[in-house]
């Protein structure tokens, strides 16, 4: 038999039989695929396909899980050149340090980030990214085109404040004209979706907050805002309107089901209501909670109420299997454990808010997040021939808490490899990481970042002394 790699590497029509598919009932066996110009064309018992498909031979792979691939219901693509600058500051970093080094870069930068955070997308199984806009001055087309070469689908956000919180704010018609134009450009894009974007309901006038998600709801796209995310920002827009982020953007008419809200997570009884009765979704971000926020979002509640939502990093860490596991512990941790609820969400709502919820509040619950006939081929092989996974009584909470990027050999997108074994098949991500290295500390040491703490080795050698 020829290695695996090599079967799977550059294959318009392939027939896959894995030892188990992860469909959305749970892990079955005897199950397989048919995946023709980057589409599932065919999913069926291995005995139905063989039979429809006597001219294809079957590539067996009976030590792999096949499932669908993560998405990052929530990230930032241009934050990675200073991800561990945050370490240990207070919670809003976005106006000290995201917003003064975001704005900062040129636009080689904003590739190189861009694309160093697809690969470590990739490399944690999420085959699809929500980028919710950079705040770079212009360089927009420099972030799609790192995400497209590296193979990722993404959603791509295009900022649209007017009152500031980005590098470049233009007058309102601009702002509209270039959203227009945006929304235009990636209709054809088998791999780049668009999407409108205000970083933080405070930063845009209500009259744009109205028109900019109007106009996303007109195009069938999401439009994306960070909201109640913080105390700080709750008093802010308190402050300013009278209001909660949240109830300001019902008040505006600015939600709905193309909506999806990044964090929620300092919520009251009457938002979550607000939520459950317009459709909006929810970016629900574990990992950030607890790096760097002030509450967790209770998506168990949200489950309970029929609240959409789905599972997001916030540029923290790209690995589908932790974040499951972040998930899933900081319900336990946050309310299970004091309502006695062992359970905490079963195992599989957390699977499923990390692929097919995540897809829905993406705006692609058509497109992708499930192994079904018609949809893109975005998949993982995870290697089941494992420790974690020996022996194997209940392969949805193991996938949940012992599941890691390092068991994760085949990542397809658009039925395509794009890595084997964490490195990309036909790119040089090494190089990458080179000219990344040579290059970052300049444009980091340029940018005017406000840290409030030192690194960890200059902190304690304060502390000790």
């Amino acid at each position: 038999m020829r290695d695996l790699r090599e079967s799977l590497f550059d294959q318009d029509r392939m027939l896959l039989v894995p030892g188990r598919m992860l469909l959305e009932d749970g892990s079955v066996v005897g199950m397989g695929a048919l995946v023709e110009n980057g589409r599932f064309t065919d999913v069926a018992t291995v005995a139905d396909l063989s039979a429809r498909h006597p001219d294809l031979m079957a590539i067996e792979m009976p030590n792999y899980l096949m499932m669908p691939g993560f998405i990052d219901s929530h990230t930032h693509l241009t934050q990675s050149l200073g991800k561990s600058l945050v370490f240990g500051e207070p919670s809003e970093i976005f106006r000290r340090i995201w917003v003064p080094l975001e704005g900062s870069l040129d636009q080689r930068m904003v590739y190189l980030s861009s694309k160093l955070s697809a690969l470590e997308s990739l490399r944690g199984g999420f085959t699809c990214a929500v980028d919710a806009g950079t705040r770079s001055a212009g360089h927009l087309d420099a972030l799609t085109t790192a995400a497209r070469e590296t193979g990722m689908r993404s959603v791509i956000g295009l900022i649209c404040n007017d009152l500031g919180g980005a590098a470049d704010v233009p007058p309102p018609n601009t702002i509209i004209a270039r959203a227009e134009a945006h929304l235009a450009k990636y209709v054809e894009d088998p791999l780049v979706h668009p999407s409108l974007a205000i970083s933080i309901p405070e930063v845009a006038s209500d009259g744009m907050l109205t028109r900019v998600s109007h106009m996303a709801s007109e195009a069938g796209v999401i439009f994306q805002t960070h909201v109640n995310e913080h105390l700080v920002a709750v008093e802010r827009s308190l402050v300013a309107t009278g209001r909660r982020p949240l109830e300001h953007l019902a008040h505006v008419d600015a939600l709905g089901p193309h909506v999806l809200i990044a964090h929620s997570t300092l919520v009251t009884p009457a938002e979550l209501n607000m939520l459950r009765d317009t459709g909006t979704a929810v970016a629900y971000n574990p990992v950030a909670s607890v790096w760097k926020g002030n509450a967790i979002a209770p998506a168990l509640q949200m489950a309970a109420l029929g609240i959409r939502f789905g599972l997001g990093t916030d540029g923290t860490r790209a690995d589908g299997f932790r974040l499951m596991d972040a998930a899933e512990t900081l319900q336990r941790a946050g309310f299970g454990l004091a309502s006695g609820d062992s359970s905490c969400g079963g195992g599989w709502l957390w699977l499923d808010a990390a692929t097919r919820m995540a897809a829905d509040v993406s705006g692609l619950g058509a497109v992708t997040g499930r192994i079904a006939k018609g949809f893109a081929a975005d998949f993982l092989l995870v290697d089941l021939n494992r420790p974690e996974f020996t022996p194997s009584h209940d392969l949805t909470w193991e996938l949940v808490r012992y599941g890691n990027r390092d068991q994760i050999d085949g990542v397809f997108t658009n039925g395509k490899l794009r890595l084997w074994q964490g490195w990309p098949v036909d790119w040089d991500a090494r190089a990458l990481l080179a000219e990344i290295r040579e290059t970052t500390e300049a444009a980091v040491a340029a940018a005017p970042i406000t840290r409030v703490h030192p690194t960890a080795d200059l902190h304690r050698a304060r502390t000790l002394a």
